[in-house]
């Protein structure tokens, strides 16, 4: 499988309500439910105000667009990060997974992604 790891520095937030959140930003992606809603962009572009935020996280995604009918992608990759002992935040959008990983295992991360027979890109 091809990987591209996205340019930047990425934050999670935990934020209060959507009056915190900058929509025009380049990269932004929203999670709400009903007990929270959790904001995930580049650490420049954080939300100031927010209940809580994690800094230092790279992300790289699978390359090109998933079929909704692929199954077990993202725990393949989670399955050898595990076994890396490198922690993960997974995001999925329409297209295609993402992974976060904190930007001090990013090359762990990639190193063993890579013996597990994935293909690295950097994008940027």
């Amino acid at each position: 499988m091809r990987l591209e790891v996205v340019e930047g520095e990425f934050s999670v937030s935990k934020v209060s309500g959507m009056h915190e959140v900058n929509l025009a930003v380049p990269w932004l992606f929203i999670g709400r439910t009903d007990a929270e809603t959790s904001v995930v962009c580049l650490s420049a572009h954080a939300p100031v105000h927010c209940l809580a935020r994690e800094d230092g996280w790279r992300a790289f995604r699978v390359a090109g667009q998933m079929d909704f009918g692929l199954t077990g992608v993202l725990a393949a990759l989670a399955t050898v990060l595990a076994q890396a002992s490198v922690s993960i935040f997974a995001l999925s959008t329409f297209d295609t997974d993402y992974i976060l990983v904190k930007k001090e295992n990013l090359s762990k991360a990639l190193e063993a992604l890579a013996l597990a027979g994935h293909e690295v890109d950097w994008l940027g």
